[in-house]
């Protein structure tokens, strides 16, 4: 059940402020309510949903500044994967890896923001497999779950696409090189572009649904 919800905000299916209704939820996945609601703790404890008085559970809303740490985080994390996936990858994966470069590429050229943004998420869940890193792949499943809002936001910004190319480009030649330094300066650098954007938003972030 918490799997079930986690991959909904994930993929954007469920967005920040949005209520999170027992019985809708039991009748949606064919469960009984109570592991509906010990499936919403858990999701609790993970900061993920919060329980509001008097009105129930509802996605998580987080503000700008919240999200600029998470990614401060997440660059520590994707830096040390990003080192790892480069010493330890296979060819195959490497392939893999450029063959998502040049689907990036594609949907730049054809304009395709919505495209962009689902390979961007694909290329660092790619990188962090290939690292073979299980306790930061984790740590960064929580904490890019809290942040697909924001990734989703800028992805759609005009130009964002554009600008953040060459930046995944590099994380991926220099992974594909077996350049372990250089993997992990790309990676810094995205990710410091990233907090650069977030900078630029709001002090709270859109409005919750």
């Amino acid at each position: 059940m918490s799997t079930y919800i986690r991959h909904a905000l994930r993929v954007g299916e469920l967005v920040p402020g949005q209520r999170l209704v027992v019985q809708d939820l039991a009748d949606e996945l064919g469960v009984t309510r109570s592991s509906v609601r010990e499936a919403l703790l858990d999701l609790v404890s993970d900061d993920l949903v919060e329980i509001v008085r008097n009105r129930g559970a509802r996605v998580r809303v987080i503000s700008v500044e919240e999200a600029i740490q998470i990614t401060e985080c997440r660059s520590a994390l994707e830096r040390v994967c990003a080192r790892r996936a480069a010493e330890h990858a296979s060819e195959a994966q490497r392939a893999e890896l450029t063959e998502v470069g040049a689907q990036l590429r594609a949907a730049v050229a054809e304009n395709s923001p919505e495209t962009y943004s689902t390979l961007n998420r694909r290329l660092h869940d790619l990188i962090i497999e290939f690292s073979g890193q299980v306790v930061a792949k984790r740590q960064l499943e929580r904490l890019n779950t809290q942040m697909v809002r924001f990734q989703f936001r800028l992805a759609m910004r005009p130009g964002r696409p554009q600008q953040s190319l060459p930046q995944l480009l590099s994380i991926i030649d220099a992974v594909v090189a077996g350049d372990a330094d250089a993997a992990d300066a790309a990676a810094e650098a995205q990710l410091a572009s990233v907090i650069d954007e977030l900078r630029t938003t709001g002090p709270h972030g859109p409005s919750p649904v």
